[in-house]
């Protein structure tokens, strides 16, 4: 099967050709997937979403670096060791519900309060957010390395 541009009349066509127009969309797709993961892991007390489905979308745009550029380039662009993201979400996943159980309300019973911010008005902090920013870590982290080691081992 020919590509277009050998039909085209190009005799040679290199695999570089065709890995700048990956890699420059797999950038621009990967900024635009990490926004929707963020706008999912925020709406996730109100609507459907949190921390795991904004976990999964987080590592499906790091997926796709890996498959645009090599490993080794994507951790240059991104220096993160997932044991470390996996660990710190899972701090984060037992830390919050504990605290709430030390001071005399029941385990996993999440606390909020209403902010007055001058720009976006009333804002609602809750202690949920902190829970499912472990929730992402760890998902994100756990998914991550787990591709990262598969494609190790076959390579």
């Amino acid at each position: 099967m020919k590509s277009t541009l050998m039909r085209a009349g190009y005799k040679k066509v290199s695999r570089q050709m065709n890995d700048v127009f990956l890699q420059f969309a797999s950038k621009v797709i990967f900024f635009l997937i990490v926004m929707f993961a963020f706008n999912l892991f925020f709406a996730g007390h109100y609507t459907p979403g949190g921390g795991f489905v904004g976990g999964l979308l987080g590592a499906s745009a790091v997926v796709l670096l890996l498959i645009a550029f090599d490993r080794k380039t994507v951790h240059k662009m991104m220096p993160i060791d997932y044991r470390f993201m996996i660990t710190l979400g899972l701090v984060f996943a037992g830390v919050v519900p504990t605290l709430s159980f030390l001071f005399g309300t029941p385990f996993f019973q999440h606390q909020f309060t209403y902010v007055e911010v001058p720009i976006l008005q009333e804002l609602s902090l809750h202690t949920a957010v902190l829970f499912d920013i472990g929730v992402f870590l760890t998902v994100m982290g756990a998914c991550l390395l787990i591709i990262t080691l598969v494609a190790e081992e076959k390579a």
